[in-house]
């Protein structure tokens, strides 16, 4: 028995010593991923903001402002600093640059991943330095670090230090006293520092602000007048204050329209409200034992009150991921997935470009902070559900057809329902990352693989009139002449490929959570066989072919002697013809209607949609008779791996009912325990 316990330790570590490794080598890949792209890209598209301060005229190097071209955006301590690193980085300008930001940016992670809040296991303590620095490189705030060239991370690695690397409060107030001086709503920390007992680290923070300050105020009387007082803290250094990139409560309201005295009078008092909340809870969890979560959330307060807050000085909202959010093991991603998309993904891939939704698509980044620092609610270290959530219930295992299928058996079925945030976030990226491959498939432009396509679509009809199935210009030209029957196609086209398929999936979300999973997978695994497709063999529809004279009754006349034709041709890649996701996703949604619906007249109605799907795509000349058996290989495709990675799909029974109603027992058992009288 102890030979059997040992052998199972030992294989245990070994386990994670391997997956150590990898992600060490994940971690390597991705850092040398950012120094090629920042060093492949010619100079003076590079490293802007470095070379606008260090260049033969740069605002470090000549005499004059610093603030003359509104280019520098730091501090005059900042400045102060720089000055005399100015010819040591136009020697180094790239190679060292870079390199040294890569060094600050490992060091950041080492001390984040120390910082987590004890106890942790074995795993983690293992895993979350190699963790830390992937997230941080893949992070869009470093990114932008190390294409500008900036010295944003300084700040943060600082207050780090500050908090976890050194011991004296004497020096940890210096370390945060001078990150406040080259960032000043850091200066926001020593707050923190005061309320969790540690006043003279605070007293040393405000004096070694003020010292700094003071020092580049003595030096630099002109550059510190204009920075204060002329522009307000860097109000308007870098770019308007409106713009997009600034993610801080003054550059919202201003792009709400709000401007004037009422515009400064509501961000003076929100901003009132944010500090003192953001600082209040993060004092209390600080108490807690969490202090880095205390202080992401005090950065994201920072983040929020500071006048301008630039991309690259956001990564304040990633720390926040060490929050733990949610009573049920199934909860308990839902916070660091949206953080972590959030801060590596540009925010137009993440919400649908509907003009309803631009307030809060260009405000994503800055709503992430102040939830984080205002309300979301982070579990205590004494709840009984941080460290034990309720687990997930599972589904008992189907039988396989074959001895080796499924492959991965170990991919059980969860019986609750999903997350619904993370499954928005996944579709939503999901379809994201599809329309990037389309365009990209072609060189990011219909011009760019139009003779390709065209030959392709040239191979196509040939195969196809072989087959004797060129039946395109017949039923287009047929089409068109009823008029009742046209505009009925040209609506199914446009209307119902993305409708359906979505309530599909939102039925089954709700009604059949088993079966929600089957199917999203199927179509996941189908969608993503297509965008190979889509990049392999570039197709030209029907419509496209210029000598094939099929009208377009969808889009309207094109002009084939521009290489761009058409408003929907300008915006997305055309040329993803084979296989036709338009009839895959149909096929699809017929297929799952007609294997779960109930009812005979059920399953008929959903094997029509696929059948009016192909005659529309085929009569409005968008898609060849071939493309929609490509569509029906990639769906069957997508099924099999399905079936191959799950197993056989699951079934709704008694059995799940049950395990539902458990679950929702061990739920309230917790709270019938604390409301309990006592003895």
């Amino acid at each position: 028995m102890a030979n059997a316990e040992h052998s199972g330790a030992t294989e245990i570590q070994a386990r994670l010593r391997v997956a150590r490794l990898a992600l060490w080598l994940v971690a390597a890949v991705l850092a040398l991923r950012e120094v090629a792209v920042v060093l492949s890209t010619p100079r003076g598209e590079r490293l802007t903001d470095l070379e606008t301060w260090v260049g033969p005229d740069g605002v470090l190097h000549v005499k004059g402002s610093l603030y003359d071209s509104t280019q520098f955006t730091g501090t005059p301590f900042g400045g102060l600093v720089l000055k005399p690193l100015t010819r040591a980085a136009e020697q180094a300008l790239g190679w060292g640059w870079t390199f040294g930001t890569l060094l600050l940016v490992v060091a950041l992670g080492l001390v984040a991943a120390r910082a987590l809040p004890q106890p942790v296991g074995r795993r983690t303590s293992l895993l979350a330095a190699p963790v830390a620095i992937s997230l941080l490189m893949l992070s869009l705030p470093v990114r932008n670090t190390l294409y500008l060239g900036q010295t944003s991370i300084i700040p943060v690695l600082l207050v780090l230090v500050a908090c976890f690397a050194v011991r004296g409060e004497r020096v940890s107030g210096l370390l945060v006293g001078l990150a406040a001086a080259l960032q000043p709503t850091v200066l926001l920390f020593a707050a923190l520092l005061w309320f969790t007992g540690r006043r003279r680290g605070a007293l040393t923070t405000v004096a070694a602000f003020a010292a700094g300050t003071a020092l580049a105020w003595a030096a630099l009387p002109h550059d510190s007048y204009t920075y204060w007082v002329h522009h307000i803290a860097g109000t308007g250094l870098g770019g308007p204050a409106d713009d997009l990139a600034n993610q801080s409560l003054h550059g919202l309201l201003l792009r709400l329209g709000v401007s004037g005295p009422l515009e400064i009078s509501l961000f003076l008092a929100l901003g009132a409200a944010v500090a003192a909340l953001g600082v209040r809870r993060a004092v209390r969890y600080a108490r807690d034992g969490q202090l880095l979560l205390a202080v992401a959330i005090t950065g994201c307060a920072a983040i929020a009150v500071s006048p301008t807050t630039w991309q690259h000085q956001l990564l304040w909202v990633l720390l926040a991921v060490v929050g733990r959010v949610g009573k049920r093991a199934s909860d308990r991603y839902v916070w660091p997935v949206a953080v972590v998309v959030v801060m590596t993904l540009p925010t137009t891939m993440l919400l649908p470009h509907i003009s309803a939704l631009y307030p809060l698509r260009n405000n994503l980044v800055l709503l992430a902070a102040l939830a984080a620092a205002t309300v979301i609610p982070f579990l205590s270290r004494t709840s009984p559900y941080y460290r034990a959530p309720i687990p997930a219930q599972f589904a008992p295992a189907a039988p396989a057809r074959f001895r080796r299928v499924p492959l991965l058996p170990f991919l059980r079925r969860v019986l609750t329902r999903p997350n619904l945030l993370l499954e928005l976030l996944l579709l939503r990226v999901t379809y994201a990352a599809y329309q990037q491959v389309r365009l990209a498939a072609t060189g990011g432009s219909n011009s760019a693989g139009r003779a390709t396509a065209e030959k392709h679509g040239q191979q196509v009809l040939d195969l196809e009139r072989l087959l004797h199935i060129d039946i395109e210009h017949w039923a287009n030209h047929a089409v068109v002449k009823v008029d009742w029957l046209r505009n009925f196609f040209d609506f199914y086209y446009e209307s119902f490929h993305f409708v359906v398929p979505l309530s599909v999936l939102a039925v089954l979300y709700w009604r059949r959570p088993v079966d929600y999973r089957w199917a999203r997978a199927s179509l996941g695994f189908a969608t993503l066989l297509a965008l190979v497709g889509f990049w392999l063999y570039p197709l030209a529809p029907p419509r496209l072919m210029p000598a094939l004279g099929v009208i377009d009754t969808v889009h309207g006349v094109q002009d084939f002697s521009k290489p761009d034709y058409g408003t929907l041709t300008a915006l997305t890649n055309q040329y993803a013809a084979m296989p036709s996701l338009h009839f895959g996703w149909s096929l699809w949604c017929g297929v799952v209607i007609a294997v779960i619906a109930p009812r005979w007249w059920m399953k008929g109605l959903g094997l029509l949609h696929p059948l009016f799907t192909v005659s529309a795509i085929v009569a409005t000349g968008n898609h060849w008779v071939l493309d929609a058996v490509g569509g029906a290989v990639v769906v069957a495709g997508g099924f099999a791996l399905s079936y191959l990675f799950q197993g056989p799909r699951g079934r709704m029974t008694a059995v799940v009912a049950e395990a539902e109603a458990e679950a929702a027992d061990q739920e309230r058992a917790p709270a019938r325990r604390d409301t309990a009288p006592r003895p």
